[in-house]
């Protein structure tokens, strides 16, 4: 950024309130990315490991269906729960590592054992499922294993809060190497350079009104927010987003927004559209059967829109001349990613009649496609 004196900003806090929600999702998207593209695997893996059939997985959890908490935070409960047979059920905790040159696998202390009569006893419930994203290598560990062979100790990546310990020579016995985690890793990679770069439009925009703000002073010239245009809508969204305002006609303001959406708007309003509507909806408690009904539909126009934009060939998105296709690829992603946590949300606390989001950006036809393109092109 060229200049970041009189750039909106997020405050470095966990606090949701004090960040934008879209930034808030980002993070925990990371996690939801990672999670969802390896449960088809973990299920397979789990049919060999208990050696039977009748094996399913499912996610658990507070972010069983949305990968993000309305009210913010994480959820501390385990990331899978695994049916096997009719009777039994194990909960699994999912991590995986970029690094292969750690000296020790850490794992927290919560999530390994409970504190009984001051004495921890490992967890009797659940195992670990822990891959190492460079080999493609992973190991299922019992937590009692890790009691065993781990010290409890101060984890410095961790702003100093203990963790079970398990020296690296250790650890790396019970690895065992799998190719087929090899398409499963390049996907989740794939998706996360999409979120990465998608996301960096909100830096763009973020520039582009702190440039217009500081011509006020800089060159005596008026900022100007057009009434009835979905630009001049954009503006106000965008500003009172960032204000962490709320409009007092929120309902009303969504009927307006959704009234913009039709098959011939490019890119670039499609992504000012959406995210608008991302704002609007996420301040809505509660919606209208025919409010529902038109963001459903309004939704499934703006999916064709994008999609008829999407070039098979390329791998990229193009509406128009004006833009390169590096950039309106980024309004693509940017909208679908934001149009599937409003899928996703409205699913499941309004009942809406969408098919429910399995894998985060399901809407991109060819993410190991398009991530390539995007490669090629930065």
């Amino acid at each position: 950024m060229k200049n970041k004196n009189v750039k909106l900003i997020y405050a470095q806090s966990s606090d949701i309130k004090a960040r934008t929600y879209i930034e808030y999702r980002k993070d925990m998207k990371k996690k939801a990315i990672a999670e969802l593209e390896i449960k088809d695997w973990l299920q397979e893996k789990l049919k060999e490991f208990f050696k039977r059939e009748d094996v399913s997985v499912e996610k658990y959890g507070g972010d069983r269906f949305l990968w993000f908490l309305r009210e913010g935070g994480i959820t501390r409960e385990p990331d899978f729960i695994a049916h096997v047979g009719a009777n039994r059920e194990i909960l699994i905790e999912f991590q995986y590592a970029d690094r292969e040159d750690l000296k020790y696998y850490d794992f927290k202390i919560s999530k390994v054992a409970k504190k009984v009569k001051g004495v921890r006893i490992p967890h009797q419930d659940r195992i670990f499922l822990y891959v190492m994203k460079n080999s493609y290598r992973y190991a299922f560990i019992d937590p009692k294993w890790i009691v065993e062979h781990g010290e409890v100790g101060v984890v410095p990546a961790w702003g100093s809060r203990q963790a079970y310990r398990v020296p690296k020579d250790i650890f790396e016995r019970i690895l065992k190497k799998d190719e087929t985690l090899k398409p499963v890793l390049k996907m989740i990679d794939a998706k996360l350079m999409i979120l990465n770069f998608q996301h960096q439009l909100l830096d763009i925009w973020e520039e582009e009104l702190s440039n217009e703000l500081q011509k006020v002073i800089d060159e005596e010239k008026l900022v100007k927010i057009i009434p009835k245009t979905l630009e001049g809508f954009f503006e106000v969204c965008f500003i009172l987003d960032h204000l962490n305002k709320i409009p007092e006609n929120v309902n009303l303001w969504l009927v307006y927004l959704l009234s913009y959406a039709n098959t011939e708007l490019t890119l670039k309003e499609i992504s000012m559209l959406v995210y608008s509507l991302d704002y609007i909806y996420s301040k809505i408690t509660a919606l209208g059967d025919n409010e529902l009904k038109e963001l459903e539909d309004k939704i499934k126009v703006l999916l064709q829109a994008i999609n008829n934009y999407y070039d098979e060939k390329e791998g990229l998105y193009k509406s128009t001349i004006k833009e390169s296709p590096l950039e309106e690829t980024r309004f693509a992603l940017f909208s679908i990613n934001l149009i599937e946590d409003i899928i996703q949300d409205a699913v499941v606390y309004h009942k809406a009649h969408f098919q429910p989001i399995v894998k985060i950006y399901q809407q991109v036809k060819d993410p190991l496609k398009v991530s390539e393109a995007l490669r090629n092109e930065i």
